[in-house]
């Protein structure tokens, strides 16, 4: 299944859609996946001249690739400048995501880019990384790559509480209204939890584990135009743990700088049990 399929949500009544995902390696369903064909959903719900620029979403319970996802869509306020939209997906079980998307009438102002692209390795001169999908490509940033360090397997990802990786989709995204935005969602997902595990105690001391982990809420800010078919860097930090919790934040970077999109993901992260 590609990322076009993905994005075929099929009506089922005003304002709602059902749409369906392929079976990942960890089994159920991939939030980035959620959290796209929600904003696809939120997105198909609003005149084409309003351009979304925030998201917040909560991962409820895990989806199940076995059966569609019914996606219901709630139109919150429509204004001049700014329109909202709540969106619910659903499967059998119950709720299974909960978002809010903001969209916005493009409109004349200051525009000031404060965050800078890391001198990071560009991806042409990066080895692709294993990656659980077909969908898209990922070419991992790692200290050895940057610094010319010496690495262990446990550091490969850059360090305490930091991870980096150019992403892109592998498959051209159409110029449709919104579909670029919810390919950076669709890859959002990706490398947060990297960040995380690369910050906890035990990452810092040497020990592996075979992390149990799970999205609980996400964050996304659309800051300018992108095409989600060509590199981007996602360069994310930790910002602490506490209760078994650890948050990502993070910035989306074009080949040539621009920063594109800010991220933000909450992490929960559990040692696996004691045999």
């Amino acid at each position: 299944m590609d990322f076009a399929s993905i994005m075929n949500l099929e009506p089922h009544g005003p304002d709602t859609y059902v749409g369906v995902g392929p079976q990942y390696p960890w089994g159920g369903l991939y939030g980035g996946q959620i959290v796209s064909q929600a904003l696809r959903a939120a997105t198909l719900a609003v005149e084409p001249e309003f351009e979304v620029h925030s998201l917040h979403a909560y991962f409820i319970r895990r989806g199940d690739h076995d059966e569609p996802t019914r996606f219901e869509v709630e139109r919150v306020r429509n204004g001049r400048s700014f329109v909202t939209r709540r969106v619910v997906a659903r499967q059998a079980v119950g709720a299974i995501l909960s978002m809010s998307a903001s969209f916005q009438r493009p409109e004349p102002g200051a525009e000031v880019q404060t965050a800078v692209l890391p001198d990071v390795p560009l991806p042409d001169q990066l080895d692709d990384s294993e990656s659980w999908s077909t969908m898209f490509s990922r070419r991992f940033v790692t200290r050895s790559t940057w610094s010319g360090e010496a690495e262990s397997e446990a550091g490969r990802r850059l360090g305490p509480g930091r991870a980096a990786a150019w992403l892109r989709n592998t498959e051209p995204v159409a110029d449709e209204p919104g579909l670029q935005s919810c390919a950076l969602a669709y890859l959002s997902d990706d490398i947060p939890t990297d960040a995380v595990v690369a910050q906890h105690p035990d990452r810092l001391k040497g020990e592996e584990h075979d992390w149990w982990s799970a999205s609980l809420d996400h964050a996304i800010w659309f800051h300018r135009p992108l095409r989600a078919d060509e590199w981007h860097l996602y360069d994310f930090t930790c910002h602490g743990l506490l209760s078994s919790r650890g948050l990502a934040v993070g910035h989306v970077f074009t080949l040539g700088g621009s920063h594109v999109a800010t991220i933000a993901q909450e992490v929960l992260l559990r040692r696996p049990p004691k045999a």
